[in-house]
């Protein structure tokens, strides 16, 4: 049993690349060790330990620059929420404040997104700067610039720099840029080569004063599937501790298949090693009377939903911009009809029920198999019908035209007759 779930361990975590995966490689190699070693109670500490780290892990995020660079627009679009949105970044407001200003995000407590004020707005200097917003706090910078590059900027980056502490220089209002380059000359106008204009103007002016040339992302905070904005993402992804990349994947909007795909994959890891710490349990006697807690499969469901941006408050929004009421939104999505489908419990679930029942009591190789697969499978199904839905809401032309109450007819056969023994 053991050698099995070593194998078992090792196939499913290398079809993962780094900036997607929730374990340290460490922990991988200890979780591993503890499975060929037949340590059940030390895997099981392992895998415990890791999933309480993903969960309780704070993820602070520093975002400064001058005002009307747009730092509060990309503080929103990080959040995905909408300027007009109770608790969004005031934008458009001239910059009085010289304290930083929290912003939590709206579904994940753990993490905070810190609004600095611009150093040309203060009378630090920028080591002093670092040390009045409290640099300690934070797991990386975003440093925010627009229109034109200053030499506060690329200062203040030297002095992160020399504090050992990451950051990142965003160039905001692309879209503007390349607007604006395209009705000023339109007959010799190429979008890739203004671009490159402004990386390599940022890049001449950060490598003037660092020792490296660090990379510039270019970002539109209206639209964050175009430009630099998903590299910002990935390169945050691949840097980030381990134990933070889940939480910081779940804060970002669904707004492009990869990202939804991403999104996906972060959450069948987390999934797996709770199906195999609830396998686990149940080898040792009694344990998986006490563990189960697939009873909530509700709440489970719901969470996916948030995560997915398909929550009420996300539903009405998007029921706005598609003009069409949250009723109709609802009528199409399968993820909300996981639960309805069939309230019968057959012969063949209370079967299951009752050899889960007796093997959580006994223990051993059965019981394991058998509470993996319950916890696997639900939340699977789960997942990867809200991911489902989440692409289908991509496209409004193609979603509303898909005929409701028909979007059920291409789940699992085996939703019907109950999960395979």
């Amino acid at each position: 049993m053991a050698q099995l779930l070593v194998i078992s361990f090792e196939n499913f975590f290398k079809n993962f690349k780094k900036e997607s995966k929730i374990l340290s490689e460490e922990t991988i190699t200890l979780i591993e060790s503890h499975l060929e070693d037949k340590n059940l109670q030390g895997a099981l500490s392992e895998i415990s330990h890791a999933l309480s780290n993903i969960d309780k892990a704070p993820l602070n995020i520093a975002v400064t620059g001058e005002t009307g660079t747009g730092k509060s627009s990309f503080i929103n679009a990080l959040r995905g929420v909408r300027g007009e949105e109770e608790g969004a970044a005031p934008t458009g407001v001239v910059e009085t404040t010289m304290k930083r200003t929290p912003y939590p995000h709206p579904k994940l407590p753990n993490v905070t997104i810190w609004d600095l004020p611009g150093i040309g707005s203060t009378n630090f200097q920028p080591q002093n700067y670092l040390t009045e917003m409290k640099f300690g706090e934070y797991d990386f910078f975003i440093i925010i610039s627009a229109t034109r590059f200053k030499e506060i900027d690329a200062h203040l980056a030297k002095a992160i720099a020399k504090m050992n502490t990451k950051f990142y220089f965003v160039r905001t209002k692309i879209d503007q840029d390349v607007s604006n380059e395209q009705r000023s000359k339109p007959k010799s106008f190429n979008r890739d080569s203004v671009l490159k204009k402004i990386r390599d103007d940022c890049s001449g002016h950060l490598q003037k004063v660092l020792s490296s040339q660090p990379p510039v992302f270019l970002v539109s905070n209206f639209d964050v599937s175009d430009f630099d904005f998903p590299k910002l993402e990935n390169t945050l992804l691949r840097e980030l501790p381990a134990h933070k990349r889940h939480l910081f994947m779940m804060s970002l909007h669904s707004v492009t298949e990869t990202a939804i795909d991403r999104k996906r994959d972060f959450l069948r890891q987390r999934i797996w090693l709770e199906a195999l710490k609830a396998g686990v349990w149940t080898t040792i006697p009694l344990g998986g009377l006490v563990r189960d807690k697939m009873q909530k499969l509700e709440e489970t469901l719901t969470l996916y939903r948030s995560y997915f941006g398909l929550d009420e408050a996300s539903l009405e929004n998007i029921a706005k911009d598609f003009n069409v009421s949250v009723n109709e939104i609802k009528a199409h999505l399968r993820s909300l009809q996981l639960l309805t489908k069939n309230n019968d419990m057959s012969f063949k679930e209370k079967l299951l029920k009752y050899i889960e029942y007796i093997s959580c009591v006994t223990g051993g190789p059965l019981a394991s198999g058998l509470y993996f697969r319950k916890t696997y499978y639900w939340q699977s199904l789960f997942i990867d019908t809200v991911a489902s839905d989440a692409k289908s809401l991509l496209n409004k032309e193609e979603f509303l035209s898909e005929k409701p109450g028909s979007c059920l007819s291409d789940l699992p056969e085996y939703w019907e007759t109950g999960m395979e023994l």
